[in-house]
């Protein structure tokens, strides 16, 4: 076993024990991929000020999102198919998230189902992202099962009412239910321990949505109503409908723009999260730390905001942080975790972001996450 210090070397392991077509559809972004790659080097460019002969004893990550406690300023990203990274994974990063004090949030896409991770997980709160879709009876259903499963926070997707079109998947023949074709198939025989895994569990589908939908009771039939449900008529009317049935904390993913930021504060929302879905949507979008300035400045002052997109490290959630981001996500840098090693992949993926935080933050001359702000950062290197 190679020894892992950071979250590369956990990408590196996943990358070969994941079949290509799963590996490839959580970490591949729209056409160029430029918006993608733009999330992670445009943290690179930011640089940090570095303070000396300051007390850095007795520090602390520990902060809140929308009111909870967290161990540090991190929740896991809502990854569709996260299940297919490795087997029950929905289940294993929500225990794992559990462990470290994090919130874990479960897609809509998932693999595992409402009641799987809440069964899971002892019915520990955790977190549920919705996509709009244009069977409201199957949206409302849902929001009562998510209210069932203990789920403290509802975060709402607005920016898939379309599907960016990404290469990778095409090329793989990634679909509900995937191609087997003859290279899907060679390459899953080199994937032993995933297969193994795969085996060994009852979930492998849609667990939201199969059974859950009239005349979707396979993957089969899953597939054409799928490429029907996603709703590009989704308007601020919706967002307002859903808060009301929904009743509790809820989150608006996918704000770029602050004018869109203004709209999410007038929709009584208690968080935003800025976010170009990793850059599988608009490529060419700018890259979310660098949009994440502008849109504190506009409403950080009315509504909890928070990032995700390109966070690999401590030091970038801790540059986000600088910049007014309230908490932040990490996606892939978990699902490289469980591709890995499962549950213990996850564990480790927090326990080297936490780590690269603490030394980081005491490195900048603070003892307190919360005491953070944008005298760490090098003038003229952010945005």
């Amino acid at each position: 076993m190679p020894v892992i210090t950071n979250i590369e070397d956990l990408r590196v392991l996943a990358q070969k024990r994941v079949p290509r077509m799963f590996y490839d559809y959580a970490d591949c972004g729209s056409w160029t991929e430029s918006t993608y790659r733009a999330n992670v080097s445009d943290f690179e460019k930011i640089l940090l000020r570095q303070r000396v002969a300051i007390n850095i004893d007795q520090r602390s990550t520990a902060s809140t999102m929308i009111g909870q406690p967290v161990a540090m300023p991190v929740a896991l990203a809502p990854v569709g198919l996260t299940g297919m990274q490795h087997a029950d994974g929905e289940i294993l990063a929500a225990r794992a998230a559990k462990a470290f004090g994090v919130p874990f949030t479960l897609s809509t896409m998932s693999i595992c189902s409402l009641e799987d991770v809440a069964a899971g997980t002892d019915r520990h709160p955790f977190w549920f992202q919705l996509y709009v879709i244009r069977d409201r009876d199957f949206i409302e259903r849902l929001i009562e099962r998510t209210r069932a499963a203990n789920c403290s926070a509802l975060v709402l997707t607005l920016d898939l009412q379309i599907i960016g079109q990404r290469h990778k998947e095409l090329k793989n023949g990634l679909s509900a239910p995937p191609k087997l074709t003859l290279p899907n198939i060679i390459n899953m025989m080199t994937k032993p321990r995933w297969g193994l895994g795969m085996l060994g569990t009852k979930h492998r589908g849609f667990g939201n949505i199969v059974g859950h939908v009239k005349g979707v009771e396979d993957m089969g039939s899953l597939s054409e109503w799928t490429n029907k449900q996603f709703d590009p008529t989704l308007n601020w009317n919706d967002v307002e409908w859903i808060k009301k049935r929904w009743g509790g904390k809820l989150i608006l993913k996918g704000i770029q723009d602050a004018e869109d930021a203004r709209l999410a504060v007038d929709s009584g929302a208690d968080a935003l999260i800025v976010s170009n879905h990793g850059g599988r949507q608009l490529d060419g979008a700018p890259s979310s730390i660098s949009a994440l300035p502008a849109i504190v400045d506009a409403v950080g002052s009315q509504i909890e905001v928070h990032m995700d997109g390109g966070i690999r490290s401590g030091q970038d959630v801790l540059k986000a942080r600088a910049l007014g981001a309230r908490g932040t996500y990490i996606g892939r840098a978990y699902t490289y975790g469980l591709g890995a090693l499962g549950e213990a992949g996850v564990t480790k993926s927090l326990e080297i972001i936490h780590k690269e935080l603490d030394l980081t933050m005491a490195f900048c001359g603070h003892t307190d996450i919360n005491t953070v702000d944008k005298g760490i950062l090098l003038p003229g290197t952010y945005p």
